[in-house]
């Protein structure tokens, strides 16, 4: 989107024509090739590709990453940079689901874990195809997570929706789960000392805090908003915070993460920010020249909104600030 007259405080990204074209050029333009030909690894590490991911995905070198997070188009009437996805059976969902995770796995290593982003329809469909690839040994499916997205005024006429899952799976049952890097700090309400001294607790910046081990109910993620300079103008952008915690838990620092649905670049972003490799695909070229702005951005700003000092902060973690 081109720049427009925003309030002072909005920090949402936003690219002149002219920008957009420079940092387009940053990205692998594969969008009109006709070439089938297998891409290097060399091709495609730290790039930004892009292209429809049904015409990439089978020319990815096979086994180079360690994690990929997939989050898909809703099965939804959504709109994206001008191109519409349609609502489609729940049949042809999980046709399309089953699609895309038959040419991702081949591209992830022997110990590789995999996450599917949803919401609460589509992960009906996304949960059958999984089953069944489950069934064929070609994953174990790990987990469910519901994480709350608080965000949108409510429904008329229905609950609002305000949750949303992201499944895990992993390619065996050998796959890499770092707990420490992923624990959450919050508040002790009710302290409890043995002989004295704190038990299973401890006191930062003059509160009395835990840190704690996840589950697979996350209430401690923002969405991105205009005064958060992770915000962009992409209609259902994750946050770098949820795919820190993805990244840090199922990934070591120098391992490559692959997004083949990576919108304005959150996964990509995220995982330069941590230290690893990354490999992403997106058909919009307006979304690819904004995530290599973020890229360029995170050259010399690796915070993360919500994470600090190795740990995740619950939400609204003014309490916790220096």
């Amino acid at each position: 989107m081109s720049q427009t007259n925003r309030s002072p405080r909005n920090r949402t990204l936003s690219l002149t024509a002219e920008e957009t074209g420079q940092f387009f050029a940053q990205c692998l333009d594969l969008s009109h090739a006709d070439d089938t030909s297998p891409l290097l690894l060399s091709d495609v590490t730290d790039r930004t590709i892009c292209a429809d991911s049904f015409s990439v995905l089978e020319r990815l070198p096979k086994n180079f990453a360690k994690l990929a997070v997939i989050d898909p188009p809703y099965n939804l009437n959504k709109t994206y940079s001008g191109k519409s996805f349609g609502r489609m059976s729940h049949e042809s969902y999980a046709s399309y689901t089953e699609r895309y995770l038959s040419q991702v796995l081949p591209c992830l290593t022997s110990d590789a874990s995999l996450y599917i982003c949803c919401d609460w329809k589509s992960s009906i469909d996304i949960a059958q195809v999984l089953t069944q690839f489950e069934s064929e040994k070609k994953l174990v499916v790990r987990n469910r997570i519901t994480w709350q997205r608080e965000k949108g005024r409510g429904a008329v006429a229905n609950w609002k929706n305000g949750m949303e899952d992201i499944w895990f799976c992993t390619v065996s049952d050998c796959y890499t789960f770092n707990l420490d890097a992923v624990k959450v700090r919050r508040r002790v309400l009710a302290p409890y000392r043995e002989d004295g001294k704190p038990k299973d607790w401890h006191v930062s910046q003059g509160q009395n805090v835990r840190d704690t081990c996840p589950s697979n109910f996350w209430d401690d993620i923002s969405i991105p908003f205009w005064s958060m300079p992770e915000n962009t103008d992409h209609p259902t952008q994750k946050p770098e915070k949820l795919m820190a915690k993805l990244i840090l838990a199922s990934s070591n620092p120098g391992d490559t993460v692959l997004d083949p649905f990576s919108g304005s670049g959150t996964t990509l972003v995220t995982a330069c920010k941590l230290g690893r490799h990354f490999t992403g695909i997106e058909q919009s070229q307006e979304y690819c020249a904004w995530t290599q702005k973020r890229l360029s951005l995170a050259a010399s700003d690796r915070t993360i909104q919500g994470y600090r000092d190795g740990v995740f902060l619950e939400r609204n973690f003014a309490f916790m600030r220096s």
